[in-house]
């Protein structure tokens, strides 16, 4: 691998992949659902080409989530729709003023919006997904050698559980197998991050996180004139000024192939073992406790399932305080405060209480924390207006950014605008004092007389209402009435909010370390309580109830969806969330309040939505389950993982065998045949089964006609309910070679320069680069036209490579420039084009698409583009139709 480190499984959590390809922020949308899934597929081949696994790819799609976890769902999806409908009023509101002011504005686009919300389990679309996917696997085991001996395990939505909690639980599963090699290296894929929680979790000594490369602030055309440098609100409906002779593609965004980041988890376990060792300790330090009571520690300022101490903000350097905390009081509890996912609520009550004790002076910091930041903001305001030019000319004379290679546009009439800077400059300088002010005989301005000023900050946004005001004596009684509508004097019921609390703290922490412990536990309060109402939590009982299981896939989209979603549901269930006699209509309110809570934006409020009743909601859903089609019964069903194998795998032969013999019984995996993988396996009704034709769910990809792939449904070892799963290294286990040197203690911000990630795992390595004749090279060959609609095909654009360094077109070869070629060895690891991305043979027959690409189809014809990476242009097929039309452009491309 050139990135130096031979990774052995790689998981991607596929929720982190599924929002950027379907609904991107940087580059225009998909048109359809088939191209989204085109991008699906782009994006799963460039993580795999990067990480390049040896033994297992394991691709987990959410499932049906705990209760705990529902409501933050809810809670998210009724923001969306909300969001969604005020977007779109204020874009009319403000199109409709700029028009009516005169303004020039793109006619507006008719399109139907995507909504996001149909990326839940139980929808047509994610149906669709995993067939897709199946259909993927299939081609990348019969087409890429580098899938040649991979084991592949698809958990789609119809498996229950999250995606990462998925991978974990079958982390943990395989890791208390005997056959499992403790120095397994794992990659897992996703942006959460809880994920590097749920890592450092699993003790696995090689753990490495790899995530989309965060750019904050990037720059994102105004959605009514297309223009940068504005929001909507800020619109003018002016027209664009040209900016030189070729200035077509001036507004359109540079589309530019994602970075990545890997976050090794072995080198923040070495911070952290310098951030937690403590000597004279009464017991025996063990750094993978610590660890544990670290990870439990970060619960308190936030996570997934229960919101966060009020006086503990991350922003605020809470985990510093509460680990400062933690190393002063751990002499005192006699032990650690988490063993294997269990709470012991005595030490953790000697915690809470510590933090309870510095509560009031925390607030009163914060309140001063935030004058200061608003000083300093007003300061700030005041001294760019003062700096503030008084008057920019335009056109040829107006200032040029360094480095600008578009010329202004040239003016046509230099002596007229020249008087008119002449007139600015002397209007500014009559009017420099105020021009209201009156003076005095001395010339002084007289501060009598005159207009009243503005206030300093009066173009600051307004302040939201703080009616708690924590910073003043008394807050914690404001806090409950204002919070829970109930005295602070009432012991009973903040007992019960601590109870919840509790309950939820060993909750989360059991779902960490051993799966969930019970499926409808939930937090079942808006808000948290404070540190300083811990008293006496030792006592508290924290089991679960044993034996839950999960809602179903449509009863879930009944607990999340707004009826503005409804659509995704059959009709009978959708109208129960419309219609004014519903038993459950209280569920879906039309409108919500969001509480600030001290926060400045929506986004960081809590929605005030009520909690759903699962006994009033199955009840109501049992009029209405007799209406469910034999395709709406499939989708409700719970199902499991899928495990897939190549010709070449070991294991091929025996999941064959299986078919064969018709064998209905659950068989164990031979581990000696799998990488050491455990588990069992039972035959599929819709496997996919070798010498038999895989057909395309997609109409632009082919079908596999010559398939010798094979799958098998897998399920992970099962153990007692009342197993547990040790939280420890495993024996055998090698502790990977220290990365950080002495230095790298004392380096605080990187001594004051800006922060630049490391390239590749081996520091020492200089990194192979092309010099400036090569990229002048580059900037000739590679098509620079970047605004061609769609770019999910692959395809290289016909006619763009009319160059010296192309060289003729072969039939049925793609046109790809020397240059490029000669980037990778001609004996690459990567192998012969995948089918899918060959040109496809039949026009009929074809799956029949969903609603929303039908309507899409008819508007919009798939428009093929271009991703350009080193490996070269990869080319997924077009329609028969599309490469009609475009014939005419390839008798010319052949020609160089």
């Amino acid at each position: 691998n050139p990135n130096e480190v031979e990774f052995d499984n790689l998981y991607l959590d596929m929720n982190g992949i599924i929002h950027p390809c379907t609904h991107p922020e940087d580059k225009p949308a998909p048109k359809n659902e088939d191209e989204m899934m085109v991008a699906i597929f782009e994006y799963i081949d460039r993580i795999f080409n990067i990480v390049r696994p040896r033994r297992l790819l394991y691709m987990a799609i959410d499932g049906v989530a705990p209760r705990a976890k529902m409501n933050q769902q809810r809670s998210r999806r009724f923001r969306a729709s909300k969001e969604g409908m005020e977007a779109a009023e204020e874009k009319q509101k403000i199109r409709r003023e700029i028009l009516a002011k005169g303004g020039i504005l793109p006619p507006e686009e008719v399109k139907e919006r995507f909504d996001s919300n149909c990326i839940t389990p139980g929808t047509e679309f994610m149906d669709n997904l995993a067939k897709c996917l199946r259909y993927y696997i299939a081609d990348r085991l019969n087409s890429d050698p580098g899938w040649k001996n991979l084991t592949v395990i698809l958990s789609d939505a119809s498996a229950p559980g999250e995606g990462e909690h998925k991978i974990m639980d079958y982390i943990r599963r395989q890791r208390a197998q005997p056959n499992h090699d403790p120095n397994t290296h794992h990659c897992l894929c996703g942006a959460d991050a809880d994920l590097i929680m749920l890592g450092l979790a699993t003790h696995e000594p090689n753990f490495t996180i790899i995530r989309e490369e965060f750019k904050p602030n990037k720059p994102k055309p105004c959605a009514l004139c297309n223009q940068m440098g504005h929001e909507v609100k800020d619109c003018q409906g002016l027209p664009r000024e040209k900016q030189g002779k070729h200035d077509q593609f001036a507004d359109s965004l540079p589309i530019a192939e994602q970075e990545f980041i890997f976050i090794r988890l072995c080198v923040l376990r070495e911070y952290l073992e310098r951030e937690l060792t403590m000597a004279s300790l009464p017991f025996t330090f063990d750094f993978e406790r610590s660890v544990d009571d670290w990870v439990f520690m970060c619960f308190f300022v936030g996570n997934d399932f229960l919101p966060h101490l009020p006086s503990l903000e991350i922003r605020e350097g809470a985990i510093d305080r509460l680990v400062n905390i933690y190393k002063n009081v751990v002499h005192k509890t006699g032990g650690y405060l988490t063993e294997s996912g269990f709470v012991n609520l005595q030490r953790v009550q000697m915690i809470m209480l510590a933090v309870g004790e510095v509560e009031d002076s925390i607030f009163k910091k914060r309140k001063d924390d935030d004058d200061n930041f608003k000083r300093r903001q007003k300061e700030k305001r005041k001294r760019m207006k003062r700096d503030q030019p008084s008057f920019i000319p335009g056109g040829q004379f107006s200032p040029q950014a360094l480095g600008n290679r578009s010329s202004p546009q040239a003016i046509s009439n230099p002596r007229q605008a020249a008087f008119e800077m002449r007139m600015h400059d002397r209007q500014n300088s009559t009017t420099s004092s105020s021009p209201n002010t009156s003076l005095n005989s001395d010339g002084s301005p007289s501060l009598a007389g005159g207009i009243k000023r503005k206030a300093e900050d009066s173009d600051s946004e307004p302040e939201p209402e703080d009616n708690i005001r924590l910073w003043e004596t008394g807050w914690k009684q404001r806090y409950y009435k204002n919070k829970f509508d109930v005295d602070a004097s009432d012991e009973k019921f903040r007992r019960k909010v601590v109870q919840s609390y509790v309950e939820g703290l060993c909750w989360v922490l059991r779902y960490y370390y051993q799966g969930c412990a019970s499926w409808n536990w939930y937090y079942p309060f808006h808000y948290a309580p404070f540190a300083s109402d811990f008293e006496g939590i030792a006592d508290m009982p924290s089991d679960f109830e044993k034996g839950s299981k999960p809602f179903k896939p449509l009863e879930q989209l009944m607990g999340v969806f707004p009826a503005a979603s409804g659509n995704f549901l059959p009709p009978t269930w959708r109208k129960l969330m419309t219609d004014p006699e519903s038993s459950i209509i209280d569920f879906y309110p039309e409108d919500f309040a969001i509480d600030l809570n001290g926060k400045k934006y929506a986004w960081q409020g809590v929605a005030l939505l009520p909690f759903v009743d699962e006994r009033r909601l199955r009840a109501a859903l049992e009029e209405v389950y007799p209406d469910l089609t034999p395709e709406e019964s499939r989708r409700n069903s719970l199902g499991g993982d899928v495990l897939f194998v190549g010709k070449h795998h070991p294991l091929c032969d025996f999941i064959v065998e299986q078919y064969k013999t018709k064998n209905t019984e659950p068989v164990d995996i031979p581990p000696e045949l799998c990488h050491g993988i455990q588990g069992k396996l039972t035959l599929n009704e819709n496997a996919v089964l070798p010498d038999q034709t895989v057909e395309s769910p997609v109409p632009m990809l082919r079908d596999l006609a010559q398939n010798s792939a094979v799958s098998i449904s897998f399920k992970d070892p099962q153990f007692d309910e009342d197993f547990v799963f040790k939280a420890i290294v495993l024996p055998g286990a090698k502790k990977p070679a220290p990365v950080l040197k002495p230095g790298d203690w004392e380096k605080t911000n990187n001594d004051g320069r800006p922060w630049r990630p490391q390239l590749n795992f081996n520091r020492d390595r200089k990194p192979v680069h092309l010099d400036q004749s090569a990229f002048r090279t580059l900037g000739h060959t590679m098509p620079r036209e970047r605004g061609m609609p769609g770019m999910y095909a692959n395809a290289v654009p016909l006619g763009t490579y009319g160059s010296p360094y192309t060289r003729p077109l072969l039939s049925g070869q793609q046109q790809i420039p020397k240059l490029l070629s000669n980037l990778r060895p001609q004996e690459s690891w990567r192998g012969p084009t995948p089918l899918f991305q060959q040109a496809p043979q039949r026009t009929a027959g074809a799956a029949p698409l969903l609603a929303w690409n039908r309507m899409l189809q008819s508007q919009n014809q798939y428009q093929p583009s271009q991703y350009q990476g080193l490996g070269g242009p990869m080319s997924y097929p077009q329609r028969p139709e599309d490469r009609m039309d475009r014939g005419r452009q390839s008798l010319f491309s052949g020609c160089s």
